[in-house]
């Protein structure tokens, strides 16, 4: 089994997988509304919008594991679209790690970050880029979206432009 071909729920409810952005580049982060990292979602948000007509996409993945995000789908919903413009895709809130970690975070976890370290995601906002041909990259929370190591990742991955 791929990473495409894990099933998720989209935070409305219905049921989608990875292959539905299978030829885009994927920035997959774990999000939460009540976090000293949540003003991320900022430029999350202006990464999809200028790259996000050229195969790219930011999917957001809301998690409770470190007690800092809202109760239900419809509040995160509410949070992301009114306070930061989220356009990007939502899914329904996961488990990052432990027992009951998602498998998609199984499959990510297993990459290790710049440093060699793989394992247990560490806190909100840590970022996997997913490349078209299925390769994936680890960044930590404190990394920046619009960080260099990030945006030079996209912008490589992502089909030329015309000119």
């Amino acid at each position: 089994m791929t990473l495409n071909d894990l099933p998720l729920v989209t935070i409305d409810g219905k049921p989608t997988s990875l292959a539905a952005y299978a030829d885009q580049v994927k920035l997959i982060v774990n999000v939460a509304s009540r976090c000293g990292l949540t003003p991320q979602y900022t430029k999350l948000e202006e990464l999809q919008e200028k790259y996000g007509d050229r195969g790219f996409t930011v999917l957001g993945f809301p998690s409770n594991q470190f007690f800092q995000e809202l109760g239900s789908s419809e509040a995160i919903a509410d949070f992301c679209s009114t306070t930061y413009g989220v356009t990007f895709p939502m899914f329904e809130k996961v488990k990052v790690n432990g027992r009951h970690q998602h498998p998609l975070y199984a499959e990510l976890t297993k990459t290790p970050d710049a440093e060699g370290n793989a394992g247990k995601v560490k806190w909100n906002f840590e970022k996997f880029v997913v490349t078209p041909d299925g390769q994936v990259h680890r960044f930590r929370p404190t990394t920046q979206p619009d960080a260099p190591e990030i945006v030079g990742l996209i912008e490589a991955s992502l089909p030329a432009t015309a000119l």
